[in-house]
């Protein structure tokens, strides 16, 4: 086996649709974790960590040495556990495990800073790495690429691995098709460029997505998939396959954004993840109320 051919490990949280994957390398074992989740109810308001663990078992199974966590962007729909993981790995002989995301996430951070009032030494360095757009790293022998996916939101980013691409949410299976482009800082013009790129890739390359919502009905797919090749989303996406004009998938983009609600665990996502996955210093996350102000 090549060590430009990774051996994979999808891992899909139901809760939140989302997929989180592990990356390994095989000859030296060292491997890099993407976008993983921490459990959450927001019934009870409690923090539980089944899903990470999953991921720390195979780890431990696989004798595989955690060097990177990858985050694809500030996610808002469910909570990270990179900083969970980051701790039970620093137990372990390794060289240190860096927390990594795009450098655009500052903007982020200070943006949902202000609006949840978390103060600045909270969210300030709580990434280890802050890739530059292209910037190249090695998982051991395994050689990995930072590629800028813009239009989601506008600190998206995606992950090469040899023939494989981590796109987070800048595009979904083909009968899913794309992201939402209305968070602050998302563009729906951006988004279809980011598209344009993905699907310039070799054909045989293959895309793995950071959520699945298998449609069901005529489809007759009821289980999530984690990938599909570049081939496939040029014949299939229902949003961008080969052929979509970029002034109609923007104008239906945007009206479609228009009439979505927001995301169930959006505030409590986004003041754990411009933390890092660090939990408040005060044991509070804040969530705005609407209508009635008495």
């Amino acid at each position: 086996m090549s060590s430009q051919t990774p051996i994979i490990h999808p891992l899909f949280h139901a809760s939140t649709s989302t997929y989180q994957y592990l990356v390994a390398d095989p000859t030296t074992l060292s491997a890099a974790i993407i976008d993983p989740v921490l459990d959450y109810d927001p019934s009870t308001n409690t923090v539980s960590t089944t899903s990470a663990d999953a991921i720390l078992d195979i780890v431990h199974n696989n004798k595989y040495t955690v060097t990177h966590l990858l985050e694809t962007h500030a996610h808002a729909d469910h909570l990270t556990a990179a900083y969970y993981l980051k701790t039970q790995l620093s137990n372990s002989p390794s060289p240190p495990r860096q927390i990594c995301i795009g450098k655009r996430i500052t903007t982020i951070q200070q943006r949902f800073a202000e609006k949840y009032g978390v103060d600045k030494k909270e969210w300030e360095n709580v990434f280890d790495v802050l890739w530059e757009d292209g910037q190249e790293f090695n998982v051991g022998e395994l050689k990995g690429k930072v590629i800028w996916l813009p239009g989601h939101t506008e600190d998206s980013c995606g992950y090469l691995f040899g023939e494989n691409i981590f796109t987070g949410d800048s595009i979904f299976n083909p009968d899913v098709g794309s992201a939402r482009c209305d968070f602050p800082g998302g563009d729906a013009e951006k988004l279809f460029q980011t598209s344009q790129t993905l699907l310039s890739f070799p054909e045989n390359y293959k895309i793995y997505t950071g959520h699945d919502y298998p449609p069901g009905g005529n489809s007759g797919r009821t289980e999530p998939l984690p990938y599909t090749t570049v081939s496939e989303q040029q014949q299939q996406n229902k949003h961008l396959k080969a052929g979509t004009q970029k002034q109609d998938f923007v104008k239906w983009r945007t009206e479609r954004d228009g009439m979505l609600g927001e995301p169930r665990l959006l505030h409590q996502a986004l003041q754990v993840n411009i933390r890092g996955g660090r939990m408040p210093g005060d044991g509070f996350l804040k969530v705005p109320v609407k209508g009635l102000k008495l």
